[in-house]
């Protein structure tokens, strides 16, 4: 079951991304996936998800953050370790960046993969009294792809706003 993003945003992807549906890729938690094909190594494809929820007042961006590292851990993910952390955004809509790398099994070999994690506190343009947090995610293979990608994914985050109230 595809999870939906419980404020409406408008985004645009960058040219050489495509979007899959969520439980084609396994990941059925997510509301949004897309691929770079371009990016293929080693059989894994740099990917960006979203999801988002609905928080209260008090839920601080970074305990949100450390929550996402510790659903890491807990999925299998090994050697996990939080980079640098920015505070970004508006008082009205702040945002939090943070890097983290961890290892993966790819092809029966450990992988180093780096995840460029982006929350994003947004309000419900049509019910200010709704607080939602975004949980972007560039997924990529350190090596190979995330020098190559990063770019697209920022690109891809200027796009993001509330869906104009109509």
């Amino acid at each position: 079951m595809v999870a939906t993003i419980p404020v409406p945003i408008e985004f645009s992807l960058p040219e050489g991304w495509r979007s899959v549906p969520p439980d084609e890729v396994g990941t059925p938690d997510a509301a949004f996936v897309a691929l770079h094909p371009g990016s293929v190594r080693n059989g894994f494809t740099a990917n960006i998800t979203l999801t988002g929820e609905i928080r209260g007042e008090d839920d601080e961006l970074t305990a949100i953050a450390d929550e996402a590292v510790e659903r890491l851990r807990a999925g299998g993910a090994q050697d996990v370790k939080v980079g640098r952390r920015n505070e970004v955004g508006s008082p009205e809509n702040p945002g939090l960046t943070q890097a983290v790398k961890l290892t993966i099994p790819l092809n029966g070999r450990p992988a180093e993969l780096v995840q460029f994690q982006v929350f994003m506190a947004l309000r419900d343009q049509k019910d200010p009294s709704r607080r939602a947090v975004l949980h972007l995610v560039l997924s990529a293979l350190l090596e190979d792809q995330f020098e190559k990608v990063i770019d697209d994914f920022q690109k891809f985050l200027s796009t993001i706003k509330p869906e104009s109230a109509r």
